[in-house]
């Protein structure tokens, strides 16, 4: 068995490269929602109105259940909180 190195664990986990690039945006995305939610000391209610879902939908972000988000509604959520979203897209090394 050969000892494989991967540079994220989706790259290990996702059986292609489109969905592990995916994966790493969307984690990126939910990790500065969950991080913003704590840093602001935001309700989950809170964070529902102003992302405009309901509050499981906020206690799904929070627990970290990422199959139930798409980049769109990660995004929409991300600027409604207000913070600035930038990329980058790299040639491969």
């Amino acid at each position: 068995m050969s000892k494989q190195r991967f540079t994220s664990v989706w790259d290990a986990i996702e059986d292609t490269t489109e969905e592990a690039e995916n994966m790493k945006l969307r984690s990126v995305l939910m990790t500065a929602l969950k991080q913003h939610i704590i840093h602001v000391k935001m309700s989950q209610a809170e964070a529902a109105k102003l992302f405009g879902v309901t509050q499981p939908r906020v206690s799904d972000l929070m627990r970290g259940k990422i199959n139930v988000f798409g980049l769109d509604a990660l995004v929409n959520m991300t600027a409604a909180a207000g913070l600035h979203i930038e990329m980058r897209v790299l040639e491969p090394a």
